[in-house]
């Protein structure tokens, strides 16, 4: 039974609950780094090692960390290993580093970072948290890589950076603008949406748990508005 409990927290978010086509976060990198293969796999593997380690740190001192100043902590846990992460890939993958520039850095503000620390990583033992920042990790990789290969391919006529001849008359150069991401992301999450009817979580359950604002609220406000949606 616990093996099978691990093996949902890794698998969850490759589709179920995958982090860009399900939970629909990350959108601004989704949409800027998947133009190229080469670059959407390295922002892939460079915010699923943060993930990765923002996770088990997190879960770590989840005992010790403040509850009222959590998200602070959380942001400089998360931006003391991004900036780790930039400056090896700074060191030993300059064109990559070239190639992602100022979304390199923005990972420490990446909502599915910080979003699985607070959900998850803050509430978790290291062991599970680990898995959830793989499996999390993974799901936003593959979401990207193949936003990439579509976009890429059928609007650059290249893959990863190299030129693919049969595509060049047909390719279709409104795929590597900004309307055309858009229209990639909306369709693959269409059909995430297709093969996961049934599956995909229904609703988020909200609660005053963990709200700043809580100890102001007198009314019940967001609990009610939590039963509302």
């Amino acid at each position: 039974m616990k093996n099978n409990g691990n093996m949902t927290t890794l698998l969850k978010g490759i589709l179920v609950e995958n982090p860009v086509l399900v939970l629909i976060l990350g959108t601004c990198p989704t949409l800027a780094t998947t133009t190229n293969v080469a670059g959407a796999f390295g922002m892939g593997i460079a915010a699923l090692v943060v993930l990765v380690c923002s996770n088990i740190l997190i879960s770590l001192l989840r005992k010790i960390i403040p509850d009222n100043v959590r998200i602070p902590c959380y942001i400089v846990i998360i931006a003391g290993f991004v900036t780790m992460v930039q400056m090896i890939v700074q060191a030993f993958f300059p064109a990559l580093y070239e190639m992602l520039g100022v979304y390199l850095a923005l990972i420490t503000v990446n909502c599915i970072i910080l979003g699985r620390a607070e959900m998850f990583a803050s509430k978790n033992s290291v062991g599970k948290s680990a898995l959830d920042g793989i499996g999390m990790g993974l799901g936003f990789t593959l979401a990207l890589c193949a936003m990439a290969v579509i976009r890429e391919v059928f609007g650059n006529a290249s893959f990863a950076g190299m030129p693919i001849p049969f595509f060049e008359p047909f390719k279709i150069a409104f795929l590597v603008k900004a309307p055309g991401g858009m229209l990639v992301y909306g369709l693959l999450i269409a059909l995430v949406s297709a093969v996961t009817r049934g599956k995909a979580p229904a609703k988020t359950e909200f609660s005053c748990e963990g709200c700043p604002s809580a100890g102001n609220c007198h009314t019940g406000l967001c609990q009610a508005k939590g039963e509302e949606l």
